[in-house]
This record gives structure tokens, C-alpha cells and sequence, in this order.
């Protein structure tokens, strides 16, 4: 039986580390809200005794994000006056996170629980360094909250993934369960659908893979503990997160869609229970996709009637033009840095 979903009164996302930035463009649909013109970067006081025209503060260039090729997204929610946030992947480097966490401002001892979409480096690649930011920002804080933060992990970590090129190439190893318990968090794992923090996210398990054009990604492999590389190209360790905002409906995050981004949003509408579709948040994996793969995912992503599709990381600029064309003023994408509000 599939675990209810509170309904939530309000959701805000940071986007701590995206693909690409965009500090200047205003929102393009109007149920989503987020800062231009570079008003949402952190401003700082001007020196002591400084005269410029009555300015105290300014815009510094070190205030904005840097872009990285993965994904990482602060969700708060609200119920009952109670605020829950939850951290979605933490992008491709410790580096990074910690220097854009650092650059938003942002107060790391809010996050109570850190949820992994699948193990790949650029999306676990921060986690060590998120979870030691989150602990020392508790301690030094006044909450008083000695509960350790929480990394929620699919069980089924490969020592390494990697491509088939013309010869195997690895990627980075992913931290391994041992290594985020000793930077200081608590580790839970699981392959079933659960809720989290009050009922407020619904994280799934293995996303069923129903269609026939989504297909994983290509020269996908795995080392195996025999000291061979394996297929391992449906990445069968992806889930997807998900709030039920008052109002709209289901707001559903996605880091890779390599389960497909049809079938990602089909099975959250199966787990939704009847609570209609209003976004997909995330990475759709479509940068590389055939044309063929373009256009039967924009048909059934289409069909499905999202109020708002907010595209980023590996999503790609055709399939985000295709959905401009396709679903006018349907798209609001994110990018790294910036904070959005649903409304």
C-alpha cells in the first residue's frame, strides 16, 4: 500500500547546483516566481566610511553560483505553519556545494534530510561535504537539534559505473555508506516507496519502465564485484521525490530521468492517488536522445496536461525548445543559483 502524501501549503526550491545559470532572464510563466536582474544574488555592505552616492551595499561577482554539469535542490515546504527542507542530490564535487551553498547564504542546518535520486557522481559527489556543512551549522546554531541529518540511499550502490566507449571507461566512485555515516550523518536505505519529515515527501521506489523508446542511458555499465564491467544501462537504482501542493497538485523531482521522464511522471501520478500532475522538476536526460525519443517523449509528456514543466541539468536545449514550441508558456526552467516559488 502506497504511503499517504500530507498535502503541503507552500514549496520553495533553491537551485544550489544546475548545468547552466541564468541570474538576468524574469520567469516565464506566472505561477512561478523567482528574482531578475541579478536581485536575488546576496548583497554586501560597502567598506566602513565609504562614500558612494548614499549605496551601503553591493553586488559582488563572488556572490553569484557557479554552474557544474549535475544537480542539487534545497526544497522547503510548509504545513501548519511548520517548515520542512530537503535536500535532492548534491551535484558532482564537495567544491562546489559548499562554495554555492556558501554564495546563496543559505543555512545548512535547516536541511533535515538529504534523499540521493540514483548513484551517480554528479549528483552524490557533494554529500560528504553537505553533510559535514549541515552538521557544524547545527551545532553552531541555537535550534538545539541534536538529531543527525538523515542521507536517504537506494541500497544497491556499484563500487563503479561508467560508459562502453571503445573501451570501458569509469566514473568516479560514488561515496560509499561508510563514508557519509563517518562525516557525520545517519544513513537509511531503501528500494520501497516511503514518506519523510511529516509526510510532506514521498520518495519513490525503482520507477517502473513501461515504455519502449526509454531506454536508459546508452553504454551504461557497472563494475562487478568478480572485477568485470556489466550492462547497467536502465540505472534500476533511480527514484524520484514528491510533494502535494495545496492548490495545484504534485510537484515531482527527477535528477536524471534515466528511468525515462514519461515514465517518471507516470508513476507518480500511479503513486499520486488520484491528486492531479502539476510539475516535473529536474534533469529529463534528453541532451543526447534520438529524435525519434524527442518526439514520442514530447507526445506523452503532452497527454499527461503538467501545468508547469521546469526542465535543467541533463534535459538539453533542443528538448527545452521543443517544449516551448510544443506547450507555450507551459516551461519555467531552472537554473543554479536561483530560488522559486511556487504560487
Amino acid at each position: 500500500m502506497t504511503p499517504k502524501l500530507a498535502e503541503v501549503d507552500s514549496l520553495t526550491i533553491h537551485a544550489i547546483v544546475n548545468d547552466e545559470i541564468d541570474q538576468i532572464s524574469p520567469s516565464p510563466h506566472p505561477a512561478v516566481k523567482h528574482p531578475q536582474s541579478f536581485m536575488g544574488a546576496p548583497l554586501k555592505p560597502l567598506p566602513a566610511g565609504t562614500q558612494r552616492g548614499g549605496a551601503s551595499l553591493q553586488m559582488r561577482m563572488d556572490s553569484l553560483c557557479c554552474g557544474a554539469h549535475g544537480l542539487s535542490l534545497l526544497i522547503t515546504v510548509t504545513r501548519d505553519g511548520k517548515s520542512h527542507s530537503l535536500l535532492f542530490d548534491a551535484g558532482p564535487e564537495e567544491a562546489v556545494w559548499e562554495r554555492n551553498v556558501t554564495r546563496l547564504d543559505l543555512d545548512p542546518s535547516a536541511i533535515e534530510r538529504i534523499v540521493l535520486s540514483h548513484w551517480h557522481r554528479d549528483h552524490s559527489g557533494g554529500i560528504l561535504s553537505a553533510v559535514r556543512m549541515i552538521e557544524a551549522a547545527k551545532k553552531n546554531s541555537d535550534s538545539g537539534d541534536a538529531q543527525k541529518v538523515v542521507v536517504d540511499l537506494h541500497p544497491d550502490r556499484p563500487d563503479f559505473r561508467g560508459v562502453m566507449a571503445h573501451e570501458p571507461i569509469s566514473l568516479e566512485p560514488d561515496p560509499s555508506f561508510a563514508e557519509i555515516e563517518e562525516a557525520g550523518a545517519a544513513v537509511f536505505t531503501s528500494d520501497e516507496v516511503h514518506t519523510a519529515l511529516d509526510d510532506t515527501f514521498l520518495i519513490s521506489g525503482s520507477i517502473p519502465r513501461r515504455t519502449s523508446y526509454e531506454g536508459g542511458i546508452r553504454g551504461g555499465i557497472r563494475f562487478t564485484p568478480e572485477g568485470k564491467w556489466e550492462k547497467d544501462e536502465l540505472i534500476m537504482d533511480e527514484r524520484l521525490v514528491m510533494c502535494n501542493l495545496k492548490g495545484r497538485g504534485l510537484v515531482v523531482f527527477t535528477g536524471c530521468s534515466h528511468a525515462g521522464v514519461v515514465n517518471v511522471a507516470r508513476h507518480a501520478i500511479e503513486l499520486g492517488g488520484g491528486v492531479p500532475f502539476y510539475t516535473l522538476v529536474g534533469g529529463y536526460h534528453l541532451a543526447d536522445g534520438t529524435l525519434e525519443k524527442l518526439e514520442k517523449s514530447m507526445q506523452d509528456l503532452k497527454a499527461l496536461k503538467p501545468q508547469v514543466l521546469m526542465p535543467g541539468h541533463c534535459t538539453g536545449w533542443r528538448f527545452k525548445v521543443a517544449i516551448e514550441k510544443e506547450m507555450p508558456g507551459c516551461m519555467a526552467p531552472i537554473f543554479g543559483g536561483t530560488k522559486y516559488e511556487l504560487i
